[in-house]
């Protein structure tokens, strides 16, 4: 008995070659489809057996039923009776009931044909069979099954999907293999639904949602161990079947216990700080099958070059794929496997169809971070639907995983023609890598939306030597911040302990660096790894991957050839600002200013062009190489500092100022709120706010640049203020237009995702059209701002905001350009309907195209004008009958006069309606001039943005006008926010050898802390004076624990700061000399991981200042020497107050509790003696009460009273009353001395002595006497003195 050919398809599922799969609405907990694993028929027809049925592969879907009883009680006989009536067959394994039709009787072997609804056949028994006859035809359930794919009639392809003949937009004929296999998709007039429920036919298709919670709706690449089975068969189910590539075998070890998983099976697909191993129901599911056939991950592992990873050149990215493996693979998991061997250190986002697949190792990190579904089979599968990328790749790489995008470049329809054309032998699609996100690559996302802190990607490499006993090393160093085309370049040399770059790094934070392995000093990484949070680590071969200066000059210079080529067949020629070009070298001619410097530094600039080289061969492996480049905004490293002060620009702030100042982040969580960029940030765009962010990290040094920055911060307020507040509003509605830019500028060249050949469903071409409008609609917003603001320019001198709001000077002057594009198109219109429909005049090649149009149907007028007057009717008009279009009607009466040549094409009564020779060619120019027009309207919006690139530098220039307008404005209204008055401060000249530097403040209060966070008017503030010509310096700072001492030495720190930056100063007056650079020494710290004790922390950070201090430096030391032992503590805090003091003249504060340095300078001019005042009284028990004055009063102070704050702790009052007691026994002993003659004397000396003088003096005359007296006093004497 033969059934008849159905190809491997259901004729209730329409053919489709998307691969993954359906959703399937699952009704309650119990309902579960599965399918069967083994391999479909080669064959269109084949002999049925029942014994060859059981092999058969079947997928059925339907719900959960009860198991009634057949209503045919007790034994009948079915014959030829009961031919074409509906039966129902229950199935016990499956627990389900399956619905067919019988079609035939074999009375020879007594058995009926049944044919379910999906088409299968199946010769049975009904006797021996649970049925139940239908009477009324209902179909409600739907009944899959696995099937293989036939390219052709020669050789079937069994990739990673069902397959079939797919309808344009199904992108696969492919299935993952024979076990673990795929379902086809119901497809309703050749569309590819996403969410599909074919479990009811009656349920409505549910579009959309989050993938990530409907994967129950889908069901991939699963199987059981057989079709429908007896129960007198469930124990013949422990036979293994074997198929192509071997999945799916099930094995024990020989003791009888579970193979375990392998362990290093994801070693590199992990995030640097987790492990991850299979667990749980997932080990029980996956573990024995990948501990027997992926063995070669752990055992035997070897590298693309079989090397081992005991090799030291071992490549863990890569990986070496077994023969025997190979073999076994069929052609879409081939592909798979070639595309991972090559990037282990990534997770694979595999494109088929509509979605993108997770397979093996990957597939547990899709379940564990993206909450995915495992598909049904012991084979590791899951995935999500395209639409979800962004949201899935994003979280992926926050969590420090790469991804590796590999897209579909080719349609089967596309596959086909090649096989065809080209003898092609390739049953696979072609697919391509077509990009690589990782924390440092994101573009877009939810996350860089809410946070509009830049994400650098850090490239670093390092020279060091050692010459005459001293450490010589330089830096260079390439960040670039991939977002808003941003690249900061620059090459530096260093001090021993890397202060420069720790400086740097604690800036810029950077979320990923690339380095060249096993090249970095020992202290380059140690600075790495404390200066950094958690970044993702790349290691680059040298040379090769690492590129040198001379690699790196040979590919930048090919990168602009081809940009500049590309550019002027686009633009006519390439706009690059005279700038930041040069010219003197026509090989140089392409290059932006800071490259075309570097490369004639030499041996100066090798090291920063090698960190550009290791960052540009990342960035092509992600393909955003020369995106960058186009579109690139350079800017010199801001370690320009740690020169020469004659060329200093900037504040230095290294990496323990920011740390201990807390500028950035607060030492409770890390954010913002309390730090003084949370203090200063009230920037409405997040363009400014990044602005903002770079000033506090680098607050002025040039008099000039700060003048014209306070002028500009002054001429905001008063009577402009309504005028800055409006602008304030009309700005808060724009988005990220420096990181939208860049977008824009990426999009003008199609690669990567946007490269044409890629297969994409998504409507990406409206989502680029939207951003396009939205850049344009934020542009136009900037100019109307910036327009309004600048009617202050009438109340304000200040030169910086004339230059800002005047166009054509800081502003760009383009409100023509923009009213170009305003004229081009509607773009409320646009934005809506996602299509530009361009205006006359916008688009030449759109123009002609509908002149041509116009032309034709003008030529059609005349010619009906013609037919009028030749027939002699002025009523023959065009008519349109459905595709029919201009035929001519004509009535009945003048049928006669009709030439003979003209064509009948229908008729109705009293007309007959006729084509003409000439109407017929003018149709088909017609035709053809509206695929011309269609196709000139479908590339208008990548020629608009083109044009819109061209000006790249006006638009850049523009939001950056605007940035620096908010952060002034920042400023401004930051003075608002403090609970006490403000002033301007006073900025004298710089310090020379003449001219001592000052700092004076009267009423300061504290910068941050406001009326936000203690009560208004609760902090109190304090007159300080350093420097100045009748002043001393430094302040030698004393006072009770928990006085405020701390909180006095960063109040004054973060008012320079603030000074510096032009902000106001909360305070009733201050003035200084500029600052170059802040040295703090604060807090208690250790960095183990870095091998640094406590007390070598804080004496590296003490020794920076010692070596980097200059006279315009400002020093904050607290409680220095605290970390060791009394006398060693107190011997190098004296050394180091006294270097300062005496040979480096800066202005400082030195807090300490070693109260005999009060003493030892208590008569020195140039340190002055101050302490916080505090009110002392006797509490309960006979303890000290404290009671805290917080204000900065002249000379020492005699005691710390830290049994006070004891007290205030908690501790016993048994453990007081005993620290009271010591305290004073130690003070005896310890405390301070008086200092007469160079002879020290405390208490204990005076009571001693005076008891020797009264036992003299009761003594006689008796010589011996008084010689055994002197003698016995010589030997107290000098027990005195070696007890002291």
């Amino acid at each position: 008995m033969s059934r008849r050919s159905t190809n491997g398809r259901s004729p209730l599922v329409n053919p489709q070659r998307q691969i993954t799969t359906f959703f399937t609405k699952m009704t309650s907990p119990q309902s579960s489809p599965f399918s069967v694993n083994s391999t479909p028929p080669a064959s269109d027809t084949v002999t049925i057996t029942p014994e060859a049925k059981t092999k058969k592969p079947r997928l059925v879907i339907e719900r959960p039923v009860s198991l009634p009883m057949s209503p045919e009680g007790g034994k009948k006989v079915y014959g030829e009776e009961v031919v074409g009536r509906r039966v129902r067959v229950y199935w016990p394994l499956d627990k389900s009931w399956y619905e067919g039709v019988v079609k035939s009787f074999d009375g020879s072997l007594g058995k009926h044909l049944v044919q379910y609804d999906d088409a299968e056949e199946e010769m049975l028994c009904l006797l021996d069979e649970r049925i139940e006859w239908v009477d009324v035809e209902v179909r409600r359930f739907r009944r899959l099954r696995r099937v293989g794919v036939v390219v052709d009639d020669e050789e079937g392809n069994e990739e990673f999907g069902s397959g079939g003949d797919g309808d344009g937009d199904n992108s696969e004929d492919e299935d993952w293999g024979k076990s673990g296999g795929k379902e086809e998709i119901d497809e309703e007039e050749g569309d590819v639904l996403e969410d599909m429920d074919l479990v009811d036919e009656e349920d409505d298709d549910d579009e959309g949602g989050d993938s990530n919670n409907n994967n129950n709706k889908r069901n991939v690449g699963f199987k059981v161990e057989s079709k429908k089975r007896k129960a007198s068969e469930v124990a013949k189910l422990e036979c293994k079947k074997k198929n192509k590539s071997g999945y799916g075998e099930k094995k024990q070890a020989s003791n009888g216990k579970v193979l375990e998983p392998p362990a290093a099976m994801l070693d590199c697909d992990k995030s640097p700080n987790s492990q991850n191993k299979l667990m749980g129901d997932v080990a029980d599911r996956f573990g024995l099958r990948e501990a027997e056939k992926l063995s070669f991950l752990v055992k035997n592992r070897r590298d693309a070059n079989k090397r081992c990873p005991a090799d030291v050149n071992y490549d863990p990215k890569t990986l070496f794929l077994p023969h025997w493996f190979l073999n076994n693979l069929t052609g879409g998991q081939r592909q798979w496997w070639e595309f991972k061997s090559k990037h282990m250190d990534k997770v694979l986002f595999f494109k088929m169809g509509k979605f993108y697949e997770l397979f093996e190792m990957d597939a547990h990190i899709g379940a564990k971070e993206l909450d995915l579904q495992y598909m049904k089979g012991d084979q590791p599968h899951c995935g999500f639907p395209e639409k979800n990328f962004l949201i899935n790749s994003e979280k992926l790489a926050r969590k420090g995983y790469r991804v590796l995008v590999v897209e579909q470049t080719e349609t089967p329809q596309q596959l086909d023609l090649r096989r065809k054309e080209k003898g092609s032998k390739d049953k696979v699609v072609k697919r391509e890598i077509c990009a690589v996100v990782t924390k440092g690559t994101l573009t877009e996302g939810e996350s860089l939306a809410a946070n509009p802190d830049a994400s650098y990607l850090m490239s670093l490499t390092e020279s060091f030597h050692v010459s005459e006993n001293q450490e010589e090393r330089a830096y260079g160093v390439c960040c670039v911040d991939v977002t808003t085309s941003k690249i900061i370049l620059g090459q530096f040399k260093d001090d021993s302990d890397c202060s420069a770059l720790s400086s740097l790094l604690s800036e810029l934070r950077p979320v990923e660096i690339i380095k060249p392995a096993k090249l970095l000093s020992d202290t380059t990484e140690r600075v790495l790894l404390r200066h950094t949070r958690n970044p993702l680590i790349n290691e680059l071969i040298p040379v090769s991957e690492f590129w040198d200066a001379d690699k790196t000059v040979k590919e930048i210079k090919g990168i602009y050839n081809r940009i500049s080529n590309k550019s002027l067949s686009s633009f006519n020629k390439l706009d690059i600002d005279p700038v930041n070009s040069s010219t003197k070298d026509d090989d140089f001619e392409h290059l932006p200013g800071i490259l075309s410097e570097l490369v004639a530094s030499g041996e100066d600039g090798s090291h920063a062009l090698s960190a550009l080289g290791g960052i540009l061969f990342y960035l092509k492996q992600a393909l955003l190489d020369e995106n960058l480049l186009r579109f690139a905004k350079f800017e010199p490293i801001p370690c320009s500092g740690f020169g020469g002060i004659s060329k200093k620009s900037y504040m230095v702030l290294d990496a323990a100022s920011l740390e201990s100042l807390e500028i950035f982040e607060n030492s409770r969580n890390g954010g913002s709120a309390g730090a003084l960029y949370g203090q200063l940030n009230h920037c409405v765009t997040a363009f400014g706010k990044r602005l903002l962010k770079a000033w506090v990290a680098r607050p002025l040094y040039d008099l000039q640049l700060l003048r014209e920055r306070q002028d500009a911060v002054t001429g905001l307020r008063g009577s402009n203020l309504q005028f800055v507040l409006e602008f304030r509003r009309e700005l808060s509605v724009l988005p990220d237009m420096e990181r939208l830019l860049a977008r824009i500028f990426a999009s003008s060249e199609a690669n990567g995702r946007n490269a044409t050949k890629v297969v994409l469903y998504e409507d990406a071409s409206k989502k680029k059209l939207q951003e396009f409008i939205s850049m344009l609609r934020g542009c136009e917003v900037m100019i109307k701002a910036c327009s309004s603001l600048s009617i202050i320019l009438e109340n304000t001198d200040s030169a910086l905001l004339h230059h800002l709001l005047i166009p054509g000077k800081g502003s760009p002057d383009v409100h023509s350009i923009l009213q170009s594009y305003k004229d081009a198109f509607d773009w409320t219109e646009a934005d809506s309907s996602g299509r530009i429909i361009p205006r006359e005049g916008a688009d030449v090649e759109y123009d002609e195209a509908c002149k041509t149009i116009r032309d034709i149907e003008c030529d059609l007028s005349k010619h009906l004008k013609e037919q009028k007057k030749l027939l002699g009717d002025p009523s023959i008009n065009y008519v349109t009958i459905g595709k029919d279009t201009y035929l001519l009607e004509v009535p009945e009466s003048l049928c006669e006069s009709v030439p003979r040549e003209y064509e009948l094409c229908s008729s109705k009564k009293g007309f007959f309606r006729y084509w003409t020779p000439v109407t017929k060619k003018l149709i088909r120019d017609l035709s053809q001039a509206e695929s011309e027009k269609e196709s000139k309207l479908k590339s208008i919006l990548q020629r608009l943005i083109g044009r819109f690139c061209a000006h790249h530098n006006q638009w850049r220039q523009l939001i950056s006008a605007t940035a620096e307008l908010d952060a002034l404005i920042s400023l401004s209204v930051a003075s608002d926010f403090y609970d006490r008055p403000t002033c301007r401060p006073v900025i004298s000249t710089e310090s020379t050898l003449d001219n001592v530097p000052e700092l004076s403040a009267r009423s300061l209060g504290h910068p941050v802390l406001g009326s936000d966070s203690l009560a208004k008017g609760s902090f109190v503030p304090n007159d300080v004076t350093l420097g100045g010509s009748d002043n001393s310096s430094f302040i030698l700072l004393t006072g009770p624990n928990m006085g405020g001492k701390s909180t006095l030495l960063r109040q004054i720190c973060l008012a320079v700061i603030l000074a510096q930056i032009g902000a106001d100063v909360p305070a009733e007056s201050f003035k200084m000399s500029p600052v170059d650079r802040i040295f703090v020494r604060m807090g208690a710290k250790d960095h183990i991981m870095a091998g640094q004790s406590t007390f070598l922390t804080e004496l590296l950070e003490t020794s920076s200042m010692l070596s980097s201090a200059t006279r315009s430096s400002l020093v904050a030391l607290d409680e220095l020497g605290r970390g060791t032992s009394t006398s060693d503590g107190q011997a190098l805090a004296e050394s180091v107050l006294e270097h300062f003091v005496t040979k480096v003249r800066c202005r400082g504060m030195f807090s300490t509790h070693y109260h005999r340095l009060a003493v030892n300078y208590q008569k020195s001019p140039k340190v002055s003696l101050c302490h916080m005042a505090c009110h002392v009284g006797k509490g309960s028990q006979g303890l000290e009460e404290v009671t805290f004055l917080y204000r900065l009063t002249p000379g020492a102070c005699p005691k710390s009273y830290g049994v006070n704050v004891a007290r205030l702790a908690g501790l016993p009052d048994t453990v007081l009353r005993c620290a009271a007691a010591k305290s004073k026994e130690f003070e005896v002993v310890y405390g301070k001395h008086d200092k007469s003659d160079g002879i020290f004397f405390n208490q204990s000396w005076k009571d001693e002595i005076i008891r020797v003088i009264q036992k003299l003096a009761k003594g006689s005359n008796n010589s011996n006497f008084m010689l055994d007296s002197l003698k016995e006093l010589q030997q107290r004497a000098r027990k005195l003195i070696e007890q002291k």
